[in-house]
Formats: C-alpha cells, sequence, structure tokens
C-alpha cells in the first residue's frame, strides 16, 4: 500500500524532544515494512515564530510563506536524521518525491509553495503518486461539528464526507479565530480525487494503528 502521512510541526517537534523524533521515526520505519511511505512535515511553532517576526519586520505574505516552507524543510531533515530508511535528500516538488520513492520505501519532505499549507501539499502529493490513503497526524483526536475548545458539546465524527466537512470548514474559517482541522484546498484535493483521509491524534503508536486500518483512533473522511 502506498501512504502519504502528513506530520504536523508542532506534533512533531515540541521543544525539539529527541526521543519524540525518535519515536516517530521508529514508527515510520515499521509501517515502511509493508508500505510505500510518503512523509510531508509541517513548520510548527518556529515556523509561525518567524512568520510572525518577519511581518513586524515588513515582510510580505508570500515572503513569509517562503520562509515558511525552508522551516518545514528544516524539519524534514530532522527526521531523517533519525531514520535509516530514507534518503537524506529533502525534495522540493512533487516529482522529485516519485523519482526518490522509485528506489526509497520512505520519502520526507516538506513545504513546495507559497500559500500551500501542509495539508494542501500532503493532499497534492496524494494525488500525484496515486497513494491509496492520506493520514493526517495532529493535535486533535479527529474532526468534530465544532472546534471543541470553544464548545465541549461539539460531535467527533468516526465518519464525514467531504462535501460535509467542507461546509464545517466554510463555517469555522469564516469565524474570528476559527479552529479547523483541515484547509479549504486540502479538501477541495480530496473531493477532486476521491481520496480516503484519515485525521487523527498523532502520536507514533497511532501512525502504527492507523495504517494497520484501525481508523477508529479518529474521522475518515469519505469521497
Amino acid at each position: 500500500m502506498k501512504i502519504v502521512l502528513s506530520l504536523g510541526g508542532s506534533v512533531l517537534m515540541k521543544d525539539f524532544n529527541a526521543e519524540r523524533i525518535k519515536r516517530f521515526a521508529e514508527a515510520i520505519e515499521d509501517i515502511a515494512k509493508e508500505n510505500k511511505v510518503f512523509v510531508v512535515v509541517g513548520g510548527g511553532k518556529v515556523a509561525r515564530d518567524y512568520i510572525r517576526t518577519a511581518k513586524l519586520l515588513g515582510a510580505d505574505n508570500t515572503f513569509c510563506d517562503y520562509m515558511g516552507v525552508e522551516v518545514t524543510r528544516l524539519n524534514a531533515m530532522l527526521l531523517c536524521s533519525a531514520l535509516k530508511s530514507a534518503p537524506k535528500i529533502i525534495p522540493r516538488d512533487f516529482r522529485e518525491a516519485y523519482e526518490l520513492s522509485l528506489n526509497h520505501d520512505i520519502v520526507v519532505m516538506g513545504g513546495t509553495f507559497p500559500g500551500h499549507t501542509t495539508d494542501a501539499t500532503s493532499a497534492l502529493l496524494t494525488e500525484f503518486v496515486n497513494a491509496d490513503i492520506l493520514l493526517n497526524a495532529t493535535s486533535v483526536d479527529g474532526i468534530y461539528s465544532d472546534d471543541p475548545k470553544k464548545n465541549p458539546k461539539a460531535k467527533r465524527f468516526d465518519r464525514i464526507k467531504a462535501d460535509d466537512l467542507l461546509k464545517i470548514i466554510l463555517r469555522l474559517s469564516s469565524e474570528a479565530g476559527g479552529n479547523y482541522p483541515l484547509d479549504i484546498l486540502a479538501i477541495k484535493i480530496i473531493q477532486r480525487s476521491k481520496i480516503k483521509a484519515l485525521v487523527f491524534l498523532g502520536e507514533p503508536d497511532n501512525i502504527r494503528r492507523a495504517a494497520r486500518g484501525e481508523f477508529e483512533i479518529g474521522t475518515l473522511i469519505e469521497p
């Protein structure tokens, strides 16, 4: 099976904890024994700090996006440092990632283009390499009907159609400070290519479980 794993920077890079990064690397190595694995690493807090400071210095949004992309690549390099089976090459686009996958079972990359979040990059990569599933390891345990941090009565979905998820995302994104699990572009890519995706709490053992098809650990997005 071919898997794309979207690994949020805040999930992987908590306090630059080397042992935590090692545990994620071990989980990725484990699932790569039976699968071809592509990992897209996000920027996390470090990227946000760079972008916030750059904006105070007068940088425009596109330039800030480029800075964020470089941070995701640094995070990807850190993860590669802990992986035994991945090439120490961080592809800059999907074609390079595909070419590396012809000779390697694990390929790790960061961002690619301004304006594309880790979510969108992962969805586009899933589409490009024709992966069987997109695993989205995040800071929440699934998709809710509302922001669970603001609404304790928010319903957690076991499964949700992409069309219904888009309606939720559009509503939350219109609210000030709204928190949502996937961005609109990622959902649009999931819709157009009928991608199966799972949103789950990003912990090493959950990655193993998700790869085994234990979808109850999160929310399965169905085309």
